[in-house]
């Protein structure tokens, strides 16, 4: 009787063992970063501009004045770009829910946000993005990015139309 009680709990032991072993363990909760949907231009300065290019920055961050001047080169009549940098702005930083930087988000004249860019961006990516959105179509499909606000890719979020 000792025998079976023995074997039954070695095999009950043996199966757990194997079943744990074959268990994956859950996929550590990445966090999402969120950008605004929508924004008040008078926030920002040239409120009438059609095109607002925001850059949400820190003034402890090297990759935030790199971003910042690579949209500097996008100004116009027609596209107003600022650099909104922490803490100076720290209320808008807070306002809109920025919680990364450098956090790119490019407005309509409504202010609805158009597209985004967490994180460092190339200057072909952004200006592609700004000029897509601008006008769609004027860069081929392969050129669109597949990956959406807050996946966590490990790349930076790509610009899409609205």
């Amino acid at each position: 009787m000792k025998l079976i009680a023995v074997v039954v709990v070695v095999a009950v032991a043996a199966l757990l063992a194997q079943v744990l072993q074959r268990r994956k363990p859950q996929a550590p909760t990445q966090p999402k970063m969120e950008v605004p949907a929508q924004v008040d231009r008078s926030d920002f300065p040239q409120p009438e501009a059609q095109w607002l290019v925001a850059v949400f920055s820190s003034a402890t961050c090297s990759t935030c004045i790199d971003v910042a001047s690579k949209a500097e080169a996008l100004a116009t009549s027609k596209v107003a770009v600022v650099n909104v940098e922490y803490p100076d702005r720290k209320d808008l930083h807070d306002r809109y829910g920025i919680v990364a930087v450098p956090t790119v988000v490019v407005v309509d004249a409504d202010g609805v946000v158009c597209g985004s860019f967490i994180g460092p961006v190339t200057a072909t990516d952004l200006w592609a993005g700004v000029a897509e959105i601008r006008q769609p179509g004027s860069r081929a499909i392969s050129d669109c990015a597949t990956s959406t606000a807050g996946e966590d890719d490990g790349e930076a979020d790509s610009l899409k139309p609205c």
